[in-house]
């Protein structure tokens, strides 16, 4: 369901089931075309953006679809929900995992986590505000958290780096990570690192994350994306996951907007397609009483509400928040 498979899975030597789909629009798939590729050809793996997984399981919970064929599913472009996951695995046998591996065109793959560990464990945290849990490194890479900060960093040394459970900027060093953009050396001077013998190169993701005590690796969201205020600095993911666990939410987004001269925190809000009708007073609310109840996202008493979110086109899956962010502006006008 993704077109860059038709050259992965060749490589990988094997076969390629392409279903019928608009491959730009996997969120808007025809959920049985995808089921019944999956029946007709006995198709043992597969890779969906979490839309599209979003969109398939919905329908086959609704109606009790099984498929038995299916002993790996892949799921990437932007973190996948816990309920997505949950309600595509009805579909699959007991011991069949959704992964949800971590990386960019620059270094793939970075780490991978199963879904039994986000389902069992992870997940609850999530909800708290922890981030996402990404996993642990895979062999061969090695990931560094350091300090957040928006200026080059030409040379490499541990001085950079930050103290375990502390929220840093994603870096990584490996044989898959490239050397250098082409023709872009703006971008290559702000994204390389380079290691005292000037061979190695460090990639710095724009990711910001954190290492548990257990060594696996926590998503808070891109650097650009995070909203400095006049007495904190709010991350992405770990604030829309707590607005998130109201039932009317299909999905969040934090913004920031600029309220009489101040740089202030906004929360957009995109509700699930069968509460579009629901009262916006009382939700803001219930929204706002959530809130209050973790140090975060305290602070967040600007809420509005977006029809649909603009999206990536490759996996519909990404939010654009500066897109949003500018809307909201106009909106809090």
């Amino acid at each position: 369901t993704f077109p860059l498979f038709a050259l992965f899975d060749p490589a990988l030597g094997m076969t390629t089931i392409v279903p019928d789909m608009d491959a730009t629009k996997p969120a808007k798939v025809e959920p049985l075309k995808i089921i019944e590729a999956i029946e007709n050809f006995g198709v043992t793996n597969m890779f969906g953006s979490p839309a599209l997984l979003n969109t398939v399981g919905r329908y086959g919970v609704e109606h009790n679809i099984k498929l038995p064929s299916l002993r790996r599913v892949i799921s990437a472009g932007a973190p996948v929900p816990a309920i997505v996951m949950e309600r595509f695995s009805k579909m699959l046998s007991p011991d069949t995992q959704i992964f949800t591996p971590y990386g960019a065109t620059e270094c793939l793959p970075i780490s991978s986590i199963g879904m039994h560990e986000v389902l069992n464990e992870t997940r609850f945290n999530t909800d708290k505000g922890a981030g996402v849990c990404i996993g642990k490194p895979v062999e061969e890479i090695n990931v560094s958290i350091i300090e957040i900060s928006d200026d080059p960093i030409s040379d490499w040394n541990d001085s950079l780096l930050v103290s375990n459970g502390k929220i840093g900027e994603i870096v990584v060093k490996g044989p898959n990570v490239t050397k250098a953009y082409f023709n872009r050396d703006k971008s290559t001077v702000l994204a390389k690192i380079y290691e005292t013998d000037g061979k190695e190169v460090r990639h710095r993701m724009g990711d910001l994350g954190y290492f548990d005590e257990q060594g696996r690796l926590w998503f808070c969201g891109r650097k650009s994306h995070r909203v400095i205020t006049e007495t904190e600095t709010l991350f992405t993911i770990p604030c829309e996951a707590v607005f998130n666990t109201h039932p009317a939410v299909y999905r969040s987004a934090l913004v920031g907007v600029t309220i009489h001269g101040k740089m202030e925190p906004l929360i957009c809000i995109e509700l699930e397609h069968d509460k579009k009708d629901i009262g916006t007073e009382q939700l803001i609310k219930e929204l706002l009483e959530i809130g209050k109840n973790f140090f975060h996202t305290k602070n967040i008493t600007n809420i509005l509400f977006h029809p649909s979110f603009p999206v990536d086109i490759r996996h519909n899956a990404k939010i654009f928040r500066e897109k949003l962010a500018l809307w909201a502006q106009e909106k809090i006008k």
